[in-house]
């Protein structure tokens, strides 16, 4: 029969084998990280995510995603999106800590969870790598990702890659099928009124695909409003 001493040292040597696994795969992370750093993604977590579910009903479903540079997205969506979702993109290195604290104290008053705080790079975090489920495993391997992310691009790329990747509706990912989707346009010609309603659809796109009632086109007209102060890359 083991003695206490055998546990012992079993149990020691299984939470090296679990901190060595971790590392390993935060070191795969990483690579990737660095990879998508100058090489564009051409899919990600939610993307594979929702195909997948697409698929369950038909299996021919495909995405609407096409990449374009940054060069060739509308300078009014970048700072509608900024305005929107991060309006202190460029002060900060990952996390709003301002904003976190802010959301606290509006879910304390509401008594529930109705604001996160994230900032664009965490959210691109959430996208590339994770999916939409809550839960603070999944919230402290995304503060993992972010810290890498922020370490090793610039603003300007994580600004490309998020509007390039992210959700804006049923099966549509990134700015170009997004002004395709809702526009018949390109991402370049968005003007400010399309780029702001755009931006305030980010926190649940495919809900608001069908549901573009006042509240959120009087958001809409608050954000274009605040798009002139938005700095961007």
């Amino acid at each position: 029969m083991p003695t206490p001493r055998n546990w012992l040292i079993w149990l020691g040597h299984s939470l090296l084998a679990l901190f060595l696994l971790v590392l390993f795969w935060q070191a795969v992370l990483f690579t990737q990280v660095i990879w998508w750093s100058r090489f564009d993604p051409d899919s990600t977590s939610f993307m594979r995510m929702r195909l997948a579910e697409l698929r369950a009903s038909d299996p021919k479903a495909e995405l609407r995603h096409h990449w374009v540079p940054y060069e060739r997205i509308s300078i009014h969506l970048k700072r509608a999106v900024v305005a929107a979702e991060d309006d202190r993109f460029l002060d900060h290195e990952g996390f709003d800590w301002e904003g976190i604290q802010r959301a606290l104290e509006k879910n304390e008053r509401r008594g529930r969870l109705s604001a996160g705080g994230s900032t664009i790079s965490q959210q691109l975090a959430k996208n590339l790598f994770l999916s939409p489920s809550r839960s603070w495993l999944r919230k402290g391997q995304e503060a993992v990702l972010t810290v890498m992310i922020e370490q090793t691009w610039d603003k300007r790329r994580i600004l490309e890659v998020y509007l390039n990747v992210v959700e804006w509706g049923k099966g549509v990912f990134g700015a170009e099928a997004a002004a395709q989707r809702y526009y018949r346009s390109s991402a370049a010609q968005l003007g400010p009124s399309q780029a702001a309603r755009l931006a305030v659809m980010l926190p649940n796109p495919r809900h608001y695909e069908h549901n573009y009632g006042p509240r959120l086109a009087a958001h809409a007209d608050r954000i274009q409003r605040r798009m002139q102060a938005s700095q961007v890359p």
